[in-house]
């Protein structure tokens, strides 16, 4: 039998050697092969699991009074030298099984209870022979009973073999394994013997050892002592022997082709075992080439599904840079001719949604940086750039042109003896051909217009000018009036003389018809929303009217009226909207400044300025503005509220008083118009409640200076109802003087003394019956003669 790899001392120490950072004794090291693989029915592992040469090591680390036990796996590196390549636990080791597929029976797996993964099979190792095996495994069993306390399941063992095989080959305890276990200071020693008997005891339970002497028993035929039916046994086996050695003789002929044949099968086998070997490594050569032919083909594929979505994605990127040539002749030096604006429109279009295309959001980033990009970015602006040019440049001239042409012909105004009202329909037709290409412009280059604009507004102002010049020279003509002034309250007429009574309406009515002809056709020129900011700088709260008046136009527009300009209302609303919402926002925080202000007393002056407002905003109201200015309402009074509870917080001694005397000033201020306006009569009820309570802290402040006491007896009782009443009228009217002193809004000092005055006898009437209640008879002064003494006051 070849000497096991468990007694080689050269590979104990380089296992050793491979471990030795670890501070780790090795105590048993045996090498095996390794596989995942399923066994044939052959015995030889199948294709993709081939074995791989590994050293299977049990160590041991002292810690304190323990020991723990590893199991590790070593593998050869490239220069054949060993390297850790796996570290169990052995008090994690849960299962030992011996694979049933392998029928020499040398394949074992062992089972760890902590692995991460269980879902893929545990390797698979393979011993020489059986006798490694039970090597093998007998040492780990033993370990772990003795270290751990207990033993993994064991499965396709027999254990009686295990048992017997330990008692015939009781492997020698190498020194390094002879102190693993440590109980106490002293290290217990495993010995030989101990390790046949507790395996023997461990591997063949109780229930079996009577099963197998029952069935010993049925072989005893007759015979009372084991010893005699041994000694019978092996006189019958010595017999059975000599007899088989005779034949065998008898035999030799036989027995000579025997072995010959099986010589020759040994050839024969030797011979195969080199063509397999030859065959394994051209199948291994082979299997690496096809390998490496499916990973060549694999990024073949892939770079051809790159190319593919690639080629898809620059053929969609080339037609966003494509310039149609029609196009590209009418932006370059097309005409701008009515005939030719459909055309124009197009353009414009499509050289908009181009230039957008190219920008980040709709334009992945990465290709932005493209030069082919780059450079078609900067050709469509250059484009844009000379169509924008161009443009201008016409309608410029065109508006030039026009406006000359209306002012050389004389008959378009009025004339001596003929007032003729300006038409300017016909002016507006014509440029409103133009008008959706102002707007491709200003969605171009928004810069274009303002010059586009002064050019219009500068020859429309020529023609404006002189027609207004025209018809007011000739309505001032055709006026029929007095020429002489009239004179009122000169001290040199006569008394005789008396006014003159000329009719003079003719010289109103001259104006107002010069304000009704003209203003409509300025209006239709007019900036609306210059006007809108205009009027906010002015008076922000003529943004109220504004609203109104803009909200009675939008509901007064007929469902077929242009759609434009219910736009324009709609925008015109929005920004008066905003606006009011800035300067009530401004407010607000002017509001709030006040809280960073020094102590404040008395009425806080935004309380009735917020009054003088609310009167001129509802006088502002108009048509449905209502909920902007509710809205605006709620917004100041909830910051108002809030801001006067810091004040007040800020200086706790005097906050009843500030509370009380502004929720009664914001009363006083805002009675007439909550009466009529719902949000304010909220917050009036609001402010009410408040002032009651900011009083009725106040009040008990006040009276609480004057001391009473409860609970005494009744010469205490008479010694205090003598300090506290004899006198009384003194602290009542110190109580006055300060309820005065603290007070800055005289007009409160009535209302608040009488309830002063109420509470006071309130208190008083409940001492007294209390008194009454538990001094019966004890007397003090009647709550009547308390009455009276404070109405004297």
């Amino acid at each position: 039998m070849a000497k096991s790899s468990a007694d080689d001392e050269e590979l104990r120490r380089a296992c050793a050697a491979a471990i030795e950072d670890t501070k780790q004794e090795i105590l048993m090291s045996i090498r095996v092969a390794k596989s995942r693989g399923i066994w044939a029915k052959s015995g030889k592992l199948g294709r993709g699991h081939m074995a791989k040469p590994r050293v299977l090591a049990i160590s041991t680390k002292a810690k304190g009074q323990r020991a723990s036990v590893f199991l590790r796996v070593l593998k050869y590196s490239t220069g054949g030298v060993l390297e850790p390549a796996k570290l169990y636990k052995l008090k994690h080791l849960s299962k030992v099984e011996v694979v049933t597929n392998d029928p020499t029976g040398c394949t074992f797996m062992l089972g760890f209870d902590n692995l991460r993964n269980q879902s893929v099979a545990p390797p698979q190792w393979t011993m020489r022979n059986v006798d490694d095996r039970n090597r093998v495994l007998l040492c780990i069993l033993n370990i772990c009973r003795d270290v751990l306390g207990r033993l993994p399941k064991v499965v396709g063992i027999d254990v009686v073999e295990m048992a017997l095989w330990a008692k015939e080959n009781t492997p020698a305890v190498p020194k390094q394994q002879q102190g693993i276990l440590q109980e106490g200071p002293a290290m217990t020693t495993v010995a030989e013997s101990d390790t046949k008997v507790t395996v023997e005891r461990e591997l063949v339970s109780q229930v079996e050892e009577e099963d197998m002497e029952a069935l010993l028993g049925t072989y005893v035929m007759g015979i009372g002592e084991a010893e005699a039916f041994s000694e019978r046994l092996k006189r019958e086996l010595q017999a059975l022997e000599a007899a088989n050695v005779h034949s065998i003789l008898e035999n030799e002929p036989l027995i000579n082709e025997v072995l010959q044949g099986l010589e020759s099968a040994t050839n024969c086998v030797d011979d195969m075992d080199e063509w397999l070997g030859i065959f394994n490594l051209k199948l291994r050569h082979m299997r690496e080439d096809i390998e490496s032919i499916e990973t060549r083909n694999n990024k073949l594929e892939m770079q051809s599904v790159n190319n593919k979505s690639l080629i898809e994605e620059l053929d969609k990127l080339l037609e966003r840079l494509r310039i149609p040539s029609e196009y590209a002749t009418c932006l370059t030096g097309g005409s701008f001719d009515e005939a030719r604006m459909l055309q124009n429109i197009e353009a414009c279009e499509w050289l908009a949604h181009a230039l957008r295309n190219l920008e980040v959001p709709n334009l992945d980033r990465s290709y932005a940086n493209m030069r082919s990009v780059r450079e078609k970015r900067a050709e469509l602006d250059k484009l844009k750039n000379n169509f924008v040019k161009r443009a201008s440049e016409f309608l410029r001239n065109y508006f030039t042109s026009l406006v000359d042409f209306m002012i050389s012909d004389k008959s378009y105004f009025s004339q001596r003896g003929q007032l003729k009202r300006p038409d300017h329909a016909d002016l507006r037709y014509k440029c409103r051909t133009y008008a959706r290409l102002l707007q491709h412009l200003k969605t171009l280059d928004k810069n274009c217009l303002g010059p586009l604009r002064k050019a219009y507004c500068s020859s429309l102002n020529l023609l404006l000018r002189r027609e207004a010049r025209e018809f007011a020279n000739e309505l001032r003509a055709s006026t029929k009036a007095s020429r002489n002034p009239t004179v009122w309250l000169d001290g040199s007429t006569g008394s005789s003389q008396s006014s003159s009574s000329a009719d003079t309406s003719t010289v109103s009515e001259a104006y107002a018809k010069m304000l009704t002809i003209f203003i409509p056709l300025l209006v239709d020129e007019e900036d609306f929303y210059a006007v809108v900011d205009w009027a906010y700088k002015i008076d922000p709260l003529r943004c109220i009217s504004m609203h109104g008046i803009t909200e009675r136009y939008i509901s007064g527009q007929k469902a077929d009226a242009a759609g434009f300009v219910r736009k324009l209302l709609d925008d015109l609303e929005n920004r008066i909207s905003s606006q009011f919402s800035r300067f009530v926002d401004e407010a607000c925080h002017q509001i709030e400044r006040n809280e960073r202000n020094v102590r404040q007393v008395g009425v806080l002056s935004y309380i009735p300025r917020f009054a003088t407002l609310a009167t001129r905003m509802e006088q502002y109201i108009q048509g449905q503005s209502r909920d902007l200015v509710d809205r605006a309402y709620t917004k100041f009074v909830t910051v108002m509220f809030v801001t006067l509870d810091k004040i007040a917080q800020a200086d706790p001694k005097y906050a009843d008083i500030l509370l009380l005397e502004n929720y009664a000033a914001f009363q006083n201020s805002l009675y007439d118009l909550a009466n009529v306006v719902p949000t304010l009569a909220k917050f009036y009820h609001q402010a009410s409640e408040a002032y009651e309570q900011a009083c009725t802290r106040f009040i008990n402040s006040i009276i609480l200076h004057i001391p009473f006491q409860l609970g005494l007896s009744k010469m205490d009782l008479r010694k205090a109802v003598k300090s506290s009443l004899s006198g009384v009228d003194k602290p009542i009217g110190a109580m006055y003087k300060r309820l005065q002193k603290n007070l800055t809004s005289e007009e409160l000092l009535p209302s608040l003394w009488d309830k002063c005055k109420k509470e006071f006898l309130d208190k008083y009437d409940s001492f007294a019956q209390l008194v009454v209640k538990i001094y019966p008879t004890e007397s003090i002064p009647p709550v009547s003669e308390m009455r009276d003494l404070l109405a004297s006051l």
